[in-house]
């Protein structure tokens, strides 16, 4: 098993289980909860595949529909349902590192340009997180707090530095993924965002 069909696995997991969590928070019943948990999950990774001219990683992986179906499993059999906590914001960070080193490890494996792949590794890593929320019709996180673009733009163009500078790219996934997950912890516990649009009022 490649580190690339690893780290898939993992961010489909992880995603799901988000996903999951956010529909059973908004009362959604066991179907809306199966269909959140698969469109946070392999929203990302279908972009990713359908921009670099590939099959969609779930028509072919049976893994990919297990890690979703265990992910509401769980979710199901703990009903206990809670608002967005801090077990579920570190899940979600490291499902956010691992998704943004998967896309941007499958772009440079395609020949893409530096650019492209940091865009794609952004692409893969926010794009079920934002369909996720406006399904369940929560202000999408990905636009107003919490810098998670910023935190996947971070480190994304990390890895890229790193594998232009021919650091293995094992070693380059686990700190471009490491400077994900710090960034956006430090965002979180220091209230940290991006400067927002004023309009005068």
């Amino acid at each position: 098993m490649s580190l690339l069909h690893i780290l898939d696995l993992l961010s489909t997991f992880t995603f799901a289980l988000v996903g999951a969590r956010v529909a059973a928070d908004k009362g959604l019943d066991y179907g809306g909860i199966g269909f959140i948990a698969a469109v946070a999950s392999v929203a990302g990774g279908t972009f990713r595949n359908l921009f670099l001219g590939l099959r969609p990683i779930w028509i072919i992986d049976p893994w990919i529909i297990t890690s979703i179906i265990a992910a509401v499993i769980l979710t199901l059999v703990f009903r206990r349902v809670t608002h967005i906590g801090k077990s579920l914001l570190i899940m979600d960070t490291f499902g956010l590192a691992v998704a943004t080193m998967s896309g941007v490890q499958l772009a440079f494996e395609m020949d893409t340009a530096w650019f492209a792949a940091i865009l794609i590794g952004l692409i893969t890593a926010v794009s079920g997180g934002l369909l996720r929320d406006v399904l369940c019709q929560v202000e999408p996180v990905l636009l107003h707090r919490e810098t998670v673009g910023t935190s996947s733009l971070a480190g994304a163009a990390v890895f890229v530095a790193l594998l232009q500078l021919e650091v293995a790219g094992n070693l380059a996934a686990i700190i471009g993924g490491a400077v994900v997950v710090i960034t956006r912890i430090i965002s979180i516990q220091f209230d940290l965002h991006l400067p927002k649009f004023n309009n005068g009022r």
